[in-house]
């Protein structure tokens, strides 16, 4: 497992958000629904990049969420399509926090989001050239790149 504290993983985010009060839970820290919308906002947007058509999400899952994430905190969405099918495409997507006030990050949640490009009549068929970024390792839980 990697360590909490590393750098950011290489690399711009697909989003770059700072945590609301709004979308805090009773304890005080981020709601992880919260951050599932914005990992699934990311992987749509990767996904509809690649396909050039509309993307919905049809299935999600290996979500874990390792640090909480505060009030204030910058959050950054890296989304990376890791696996694709004739019509489908795997999405990994990592969130990293960041302290609002200084440098210190840490990987707060991954998950990986299955979508499907849609043309106006139905599924439409993917360019199976598929480029990958230097994330990939990271999200499949290769911290050593």
């Amino acid at each position: 497992m990697a360590t909490a504290e590393r750098l950011m993983p290489a690399g711009e985010p697909v989003l770059r958000l700072t945590a609301m009060a709004a979308d805090a839970n009773p304890y005080g820290t981020i709601f992880v629904g919260w951050l599932m919308g914005q990992m699934a906002l990311a992987a749509g947007s990767v996904a509809s990049r690649h396909s050039g058509a509309r993307a919905p999400v049809v299935a999600a899952d290996g979500f874990t969420f390792t640090a909480p994430v505060q009030v204030g905190d910058e959050v950054s969405v890296h989304a990376a399509i890791v696996a694709t099918g004739r019509t489908s495409m795997t999405v990994a997507v990592e969130i990293v926090r960041r302290d609002r006030h200084g440098e210190h990050t840490e990987r707060a949640a991954q998950g990986r989001f299955v979508l499907v490009a849609m043309a106006e009549d139905g599924p439409k068929a993917l360019n199976s050239d598929v480029q990958t970024s230097d994330i990939k390792p990271l999200l499949e839980g290769n911290p050593s790149v």
